[in-house]
């Protein structure tokens, strides 16, 4: 299975600075994308030291288990790695003053052969692109989506709804986070995107599915995706990182959640 990977962060429109924050290991084929929140710069430090701590400690344990390691090994991998950068950020939250109240966001992908795990925390999300048909594969933890879950408003009515930036799980805001996890299909020619909301909120799904088959090139697409969020106003800082299967990636599975 061959991948080929793209990542951008932009602040958009109407911020000074960027809460975002992005991280591709290639070697590892780990993908990860934070958006941040909290005072004045703490967001950027949530979602920073989160992309990189993943990273760095995830990545390794990717390259040094190698193909030996179960799906199960992985995302328990996958569980204490984010565990420990939410008890780091959660402790410099508690500890230093100008960082209280800071958390962030995740969107955490790991491919192996013929499938990808994926985790998530929060609103931002993950799409995949196959045949041209788009699914969101993550489901957002926002109030908003508890209200459309619970029949109390429609997609439609959420998109004009003040509770847009409310979420109800973050890294970093309590002692503990719950990562939710799902194993998917990999299929060639897939295309996978993880972006924040200063995407999601601003182009709907099917603007996005357009963009996503615009171009061959990761790099232009992109770069596509951005620019079309910042025309359509870009009120938030705007981050995506994209992953496209070019090789043959195995027998086709059934996606299946994993349970704690």
């Amino acid at each position: 299975m061959t991948l080929e990977f793209f990542s951008a962060t932009d602040t958009g429109r109407a911020r000074n600075n960027n809460e975002d924050s992005v991280a591709v290991d290639e070697e590892s084929r780990l993908i990860v994308l934070a958006d941040g929140m909290g005072g004045y710069n703490a967001g950027e430090v949530a979602s920073g030291m989160a992309t990189s701590f993943i990273k760095s400690e995830l990545g390794r344990w990717l390259s040094e288990a190698s193909d030996n390691a179960s799906d199960t090994d992985v995302r328990r991998a996958m569980d204490i790695c984010v565990d420990n950068a939410n008890r780091a950020i959660f402790n410099a939250a508690n500890s230093n003053p100008q960082y209280a109240g800071m958390g962030t966001t995740l969107v955490v992908g790991v491919f192996r052969e013929g499938r990808l795990l994926m985790g998530h925390v929060g609103d931002s999300r993950g799409y995949r692109l196959r045949g041209g048909r788009p699914a969101q594969i993550t489901h957002d933890h926002s109030l908003l989506q508890e209200q459309i879950d619970s029949g109390l408003i429609t997609a439609e009515q959420a998109a004009f709804s003040a509770n847009k930036n409310l979420v109800t799980r973050a890294v970093g805001v309590e002692d503990t986070v719950l990562l939710e996890t799902h194993l998917h299909d990999v299929m060639p020619g897939d295309l996978y995107l993880l972006c924040s909301d200063g995407l999601s909120d601003m182009l709907d799904d099917e603007s996005i599915a357009q963009l996503l088959q615009g171009s061959d090139s990761l790099a232009e697409v992109g770069a596509a995706l951005v620019d079309a969020a910042n025309d359509a106003g870009g009120k938030d800082n705007i981050s995506v990182v994209l992953a496209r299967v070019r090789g043959p990636a195995g027998p086709a599975r059934s996606w299946w959640p994993f349970r704690r």
